[in-house]
């Protein structure tokens, strides 16, 4: 998966830290202010119910209404900097007049495409204004709402501005958006002979590179469309995704992950991992799985893992001796790690997606459940670690006590925050939501005031802008594909789905195997947040039928995904990988295979071994 629809953004860029307008500046704190407010609302929420048995009237609201600004702004802003979030990187292989008319093609679908979920979400904030319901205070819920078409307006221009770099270009692609935008709003015949020729332009530009939300809005549009039925409805289920109330936990872990990521935490916690495992054999490979693991469970991106530390462990599996080969391909799967621990992303969403979908999980059993099977997952890519490191270069150095202690005591603060995260989470102290929010203040004052690596004023509104950028990437692929299934669920897919592998499959073991199969193909075709989207819905009905534990099923599906960073064309490790360390894709993929079959090993045993995902689950009720 990479980062721009247009080619012209690189993979790590940063949100810079001057605004080159008056409007990005805006942008910028308008954000950065939401995600503050998101933190500070459920903190104050906590004291009050502590100190003074009240509360803030409509908080829950207020936070969840929240989300939904940050993730259009943010969405915004990732249009800005051409870093949508795309499936493909086929068009950087092309050249001369096919790159120039990919980009004609991907620029004008997805402009035909965001202006008609402009256009639905517009119907869908009038028929809202109507009802006039409100928020604490008396806030109108229409006046919030209008944040998605204006982000919707927003992210258009800045689509067609993207497009290519030529004037000339530019007036083609939006004269084709214009041409295409005619044909939605005025088909020259019914449109249910029109939907196989756009379910066909949609693939092509997915596959030239237009974002994932193009691919997903697009789909649900186009099938809305040829049935005629009111595209409004599209918008009501970005608009419920968003607000959901479990929702706000990935900004808030996201954003404590970004103030790790970008402080010192790194050094200091590879420091800590080097003095206790550096001189076993393999405690190179060791200290780079333990430290990508612990960075991705907070960042919840393993990209930005790769991205922020690759410069940091490459030196260190090199100086190991371990081949170019074997450090990149154990650089780019380490990313990965971490998706299965909490506070992860992936395991939110899962619990909220599956609850809709009668496949009830509760956030504490599914973080519960992955323990051990992210585990399992460390402890196989740790054992290949170590028999990858030549028994020539052995390590001479002896295990330091005091350079240990002293490397602890460094990092202290940032070792105690899985500690903050998890007691907060689960010691019923605080809800989910209040959980990260301590999670995110607590990350804030360790890196600002007690190390002092980010300046307040120069350092913390960038990282709330860029982590808001990212937020806002997934938000809209979520919001969009949230449409799309309902639509899958409207035309009873999941059920025909289920009948029919009920009819073709009767042994449970063959079910997990084909299950297995089934989300591999997934994970090289689609990202893990869209699946969860699309994907949750048609396999729980199936899985309950055959009496797997709901738990048990997540755990498989999210292990599988994790595959999916690794796995081509789609995997989002293999494309930042490439970038980061200047190497051809093709060499980065064959250095990944041995750790994929490794990971693929241990996803097996997770499938076939049902304990090892419910023993936690039912012992902790």
């Amino acid at each position: 998966m990479t980062h721009s629809q247009t080619g012209g953004a690189h993979p790590q860029a940063e949100v810079s830290a001057k605004p080159s307008s008056t409007l990005h500046y805006i942008e910028n704190v308008a954000i950065s202010l939401a995600l503050a407010c998101m933190v500070l609302i459920p903190l104050a929420e906590i004291v009050l119910r502590r100190t003074l048995r009240t509360g803030i009237s409509g908080s829950s609201d207020l936070v969840r209404h929240l989300v939904l600004v940050v993730g259009m702004l943010g969405a915004g802003i990732a249009a800005r900097e051409d870093r949508l979030l795309s499936l493909s990187a086929f068009s950087a292989f092309l050249t001369g007049r096919w790159k120039a008319a990919a980009r004609i093609i991907t620029g004008a679908v997805t402009a035909t495409v965001t202006v008609f979920l402009c256009i639905a979400s517009v119907k869908y904030v009038w028929i809202s204004r109507g009802a006039a319901k409100t928020l604490a205070y008396e806030i109108p819920v229409w006046v919030i709402q209008l944040v998605i078409p204006v982000g919707f307006g927003l992210i258009t221009v800045r689509v067609l501005r993207h497009a290519t770099p030529s004037i000339t270009m530019r007036t083609l692609t939006l004269l084709t958006a214009a041409a295409l935008v005619a044909i939605g709003l005025l088909p020259p015949m019914a449109p249910s002979a029109l939907d196989v020729p756009a379910l066909v332009l949609l693939l092509l530009a997915a596959i030239l590179g237009s974002p994932i939300y193009t691919v997903l809005g697009g789909a649900a549009l186009i099938l809305f469309w040829a049935q005629e039925s009111p595209i409004s409805s599209l918008a009501l289920d970005h608009y419920q995704m968003v607000v959901n109330p479990s929702l706000p936990a990935i900004p808030m872990f996201t954003l404590a992950g970004y103030f790790l990521a970008e402080g010192g935490a790194s050094r200091r916690i590879i420091r800590v991992f080097d003095s206790l495992m550096g001189q076993v054999r393999g405690g190179a490979a060791i200290v780079t799985i333990l430290v990508c693991g612990f960075f991705t469970t907070f960042t919840g991106a393993s990209g930005v893992t790769i991205l922020a530390l690759g410069a940091l462990l490459m030196p260190v599996l090199m100086a190991a001796h371990y081949s170019e080969r074997n450090a990149l391909g154990l650089l780019t799967a380490a990313g990965s790690l971490g998706l299965l621990f909490p506070p992860c992303l992936p395991p939110i969403l899962y619990s909220i997606v599956s609850t809709s979908a009668g496949a009830s999980v509760s956030l504490k059993e599914i973080f519960l459940g992955g323990l051990i099977p992210g585990t399992l997952l460390v402890v196989l890519m740790a054992w290949w670690g170590v028999r990858k490191q030549p028994a020539s270069s052995l390590p001479g150095r002896r295990l330091s006590l005091g350079e240990a202690a002293a490397a602890i005591w460094d990092a202290k603060w940032e070792l105690l925050l899985p500690v903050v995260a998890l007691g907060a989470l689960f010691s019923g102290f605080a809800t989910p939501v209040e959980a990260s929010a301590v999670t995110a203040l607590y990350a804030f004052i360790v890196e600002t005031f007690v190390y002092r690596d980010l300046q307040l004023t120069r350092h913390v509104p960038r990282l709330m802008t860029e982590c808001g950028l990212l937020v806002g990437g997934i938000l809209l692929i979520l919001g969009v594909a949230m449409g799309f299934t309902n639509y899958l669920v409207d035309a009873q897919i999941p059920d025909k789905a289920a009948e029919w592998v009920q009819s073709s499959i009767h042994s449970p073991l063959v079910f997990l195997l084909a299950l297995n199969l089934f989300l591999l193909v997934v994970g090289c075709l689609m990202d893990i947040f869209s699946a969860i989207i699309v994907v949750v819905p048609l396999i729980a009905p199936v899985g309950m039928a055959f009496g797997v534990d709901p738990v048990h099923l997540g755990i498989i599906f999210l292990a599988n995904l994790e595959l999916g960073y690794l796995t081509p064309p789609v995997g989002m490790n293999l494309f930042l990988s490439a970038y980061r360390f200047s190497k051809p894709l093709p060499e980065v993929v064959r250095a990944v295979l041995p750790f994929l079959a490794v990971l693929l090993l241990g996803v097996l045993l997770i499938t076939y071994i049902p304990p090892l995902t419910t023993f936690l689950p039912r012992h902790s009720q």
